[in-house]
């Protein structure tokens, strides 16, 4: 069994699409589109909003925090993680399996996704500390598991903005460079990784991140 997803603006369109599918497979309609892979479809007047709050209570009660204090963000700005050798190892598998769902949601959740792939740098030998900073993500998703995905409707507007922290990785003494471009309203691109050489100072690593976000600029 199969399953195709097809929309347009215009209805005519979409008639015509089926009446072809119909000439050539047998086939049923399942009607409006509201859930697919994970993903909640919710269509009105203004766009289709797409977002993974089922998703989201699942692995809550997967991982029994489904009443824990929520946080404000992914990951506290004070969080400077290592491999943490003298740290105590936890579950390998268990660890692995909340990195597995935490990278599922971020489908519709690229708010996390800084957050969620810095933790899964770890997963070969994790600790305490690395589990502790998985989970604050989970208390981050308790208090917005209604966010999603949303049509934006602002003036068509191209903006760039580059960010750096200063020796930011505690295992080289690298900085990190962060870049992300919107278009109106809505991110378009964005990028973040470890500088390649080390930046002497402050201004060094900011000015590094502003190179790197006009380059990509430029090939984009």
């Amino acid at each position: 069994m199969l399953m195709a997803l097809y929309g347009a603006t215009n209805d005519s369109l979409c008639e015509e699409f089926v009446a072809a599918m119909r000439g050539e497979f047998e086939m049923s309609m399942m009607g409006e589109l509201s859930f697919f892979l994970g993903l909640q479809v919710k269509e009105s007047k203004d766009g289709i909003f797409l977002s993974q709050t089922k998703c989201c209570k699942k692995i809550f009660k997967k991982f029994e925090m489904e009443n824990y204090k929520e946080e404000s963000t992914p990951m506290s700005t004070s969080c400077f993680m290592d491999l943490d050798l003298a740290g105590t190892t936890v579950d390998q598998t268990k660890f692995r399996g909340l990195i597995g769902s935490l990278l599922y949601l971020t489908a519709s959740r690229l708010d996390i996704m800084f957050a969620l792939c810095l933790c899964a740098r770890f997963q070969p030998n994790p600790k305490e500390s690395h589990f502790k900073a998985a989970k604050r993500i989970l208390k981050y998703l308790t208090g917005t598991t209604t966010v999603g995905l949303w049509p934006f409707h602002s003036p068509i507007h191209l903006f760039g903005y580059s960010d750096s922290d200063f020796a930011g990785c505690k295992l080289d003494r690298k900085s990190r460079s962060g870049t992300c471009h919107l278009l109106g309203s809505s991110i378009i691109s964005w990028h973040s990784k470890k500088q390649a050489c080390v930046a002497l100072s402050n201004a060094d690593a900011e000015y590094i991140a502003a190179v790197l976000k006009f380059s990509r600029s430029n090939n984009n």
